[in-house]
């Protein structure tokens, strides 16, 4: 399998690299910084030309092959930029299940980040187990009335729409009463709570509470109870690593500790490097996948396994090669204890490749 640039895509990948130059300190790499700047950032890229690759040109994207997207992180990472804004699997949702009239109105905004977004998904006592969400979306009129509370919102007290899911169906099997819609977040009805991280951050997540917060019927994404098809469209994509740039950011941080070290590297540093290159290898294969047409399902689970298991790889390398003396990589063993959480619990990914995948105890 050939990996290397086309002479179209290293011409793209020089030019990325001579404009990441030209942005060096412009922007926070990490903290509350990070989050505070990562609006313009956004803008920045997609001004420049370097967002959006992969998606529709008649929203704003460029209609490339997804290695654009890879070439973007690769890039991003080795130059020590900011992340690429994570709205991928919000376009891919609203790609695939909203009407034709809410993208025209809602893809443009998010592609080029005039407008900011966050996912309403998980609940206080529906993380994991999603289904089993409890808030309430029930019709009045022309419009739906929100009660209900939202935890671990990605950029809620930025955003001016959420992507949400909310139960309109009290009597229907929990799969299928669920309803997902696009809500304004500048009205009454909604109360913003930071949730401080482990790591320091406060800026990156956040509770949100609806009480009476209203929806007009129209911004319903798909029909009602569509609410868990777009769901699982948009985890799975979320899941997969190809759209993430984690791998080139696990890279670079592992690049970043081999630098500090004097002597004998740290065991946990040789595996964490085994790791990085096992994900790498496995990104570009999942990519090559991509660009013959194929799909991945249930398939994404085994990526975000994957995805854990070297995050928390790398996290344990820089704590054992620079402790609690680099605040930035410390930063970074923390935030990787989460990963088994976020995003669906290492448990639950395991239990949906025996069933889904493996046809365990069907």
């Amino acid at each position: 399998m050939d990996f290397r640039d086309s002479p179209e895509e290293a011409a793209f990948r020089a030019r990325l690299r001579t404009w990441l130059q030209q942005q060096k300190g412009k922007f926070p790499t990490s903290g509350d910084e990070y989050w505070a700047k990562q609006g313009e950032w956004h803008r920045a890229l997609y001004e420049a030309g370097f967002f959006g690759m992969s998606w529709p040109k008649e929203y704003g994207g460029q209609d490339l092959p997804p290695v654009y997207d890879v070439i973007v992180d690769e890039e991003i990472a080795k130059a020590g930029a900011p992340p690429r804004p994570s709205l991928g699997y919000l376009v891919v949702g609203l790609c695939h299940h909203g009407s034709k009239e809410l993208q025209k109105r809602f893809l443009p905004g998010m592609i080029n980040g005039t407008e900011r977004w966050c996912q309403g998904f998980s609940e206080p006592g529906a993380g994991s187990d999603l289904a089993s969400l409890t808030t309430t979306a029930t019709r009045d009129g022309d419009e739906y009335v929100i009660h209900g509370h939202k935890i671990w919102t990605s950029y809620s007290d930025v955003a001016d729409w959420c992507l949400l899911l909310a139960r309109t169906d009290k009597d229907a099997p929990k799969h299928k009463g669920i309803s997902a819609f696009i809500i304004s977040m500048h009205q009454p009805g909604i109360e913003q709570r930071p949730l401080k991280m482990i790591s320091g951050v406060t800026k990156e997540f956040g509770q949100v509470l609806f009480d009476g917060a209203r929806v007009p019927a129209e911004n319903m994404v798909g029909a009602p109870g569509d609410g868990w098809k777009l769901a699982m469209t948009v985890v799975s994509h979320e899941r997969e690593p190809s759209t993430l740039g984690f791998s080139a950011r696990y890279g670079k941080l592992v690049r970043q500790l081999a630098a500090r070290v004097e002597g004998t590297p740290p065991p946990e540093l040789a595996w964490a490097w085994v790791q990085t290159e096992m994900l790498r290898l496995h990104v570009r294969r999942r990519l090559s996948e991509q660009l013959d047409g194929i799909t991945h399902g249930p398939q994404g689970s085994l990526d975000k396994l994957l995805m854990t298991w070297t995050e928390q790889s790398v996290g344990h390398a820089a704590l054992a090669t620079v402790g609690t003396g680099d605040e930035e990589l410390f930063g970074a063993y923390m935030y990787s204890r989460a990963q088994s959480v976020m995003g669906g619990t290492s448990q639950i990914q395991k239990n949906i490749i025996a069933s889904r995948i493996l046809g365990l105890g069907v």
